[in-house]
């Protein structure tokens, strides 16, 4: 992350990361919006709010879209970059949700977690930065493939 965020590795603990429990949610068709809750209902992460971003949403901070009532968005179409914002999740929820989205066969995407900075910053602001980082390491990895 630009300004004040870095990347760091997650172990599995029962440290719980920034913000209320919650999962936003971007760029998903609705197929897909149906199987990502339909996953989640099977996994070992109890309820908590899903809120599916909308077009509506790109210019509302990431706080003020994560206050919104579970299921916010869904059914609606999202052309927004694919992303899923985690807030709240203690680290070895955070390993189990992400496992359960490899095991989905659900499209890649950028994941984040809810920061203190990040908080104040719009939907698109944050998906625009995630696809600016995913695009530096994918340089990075070639770079260091070449060497």
């Amino acid at each position: 992350m630009s300004e004040e965020g870095t990347f760091k590795k997650v172990e599995k603990s029962a440290e719980k990361m920034y913000g209320p429990k919650g999962l936003l949610v971007c760029g998903y068709p609705e197929p897909e919006q149906h199987k990502l809750l339909a996953i989640l209902e099977e996994s070992k992460l109890g309820e908590f709010p899903v809120i599916f971003a909308t077009n509506n949403d790109i210019k509302r901070s990431l706080k003020e879209v994560l206050e919104s009532d579970h299921k916010h968005g869904h059914g609606e179409a999202s052309e927004m970059k694919r992303a899923a914002i985690m807030s709240g999740f203690t680290h070895e929820e955070l390993h189990i949700l992400m496992e359960d989205y490899r095991n989905s066969e659900l499209p890649t995407q950028h994941w984040a977690a809810l920061t203190p900075v990040s908080e104040k910053w719009a939907v698109g602001a944050l998906l625009n930065e995630l696809a600016a980082e995913a695009a530096e390491i994918k340089k990075e990895l070639q770079k260091n493939k070449t060497k």
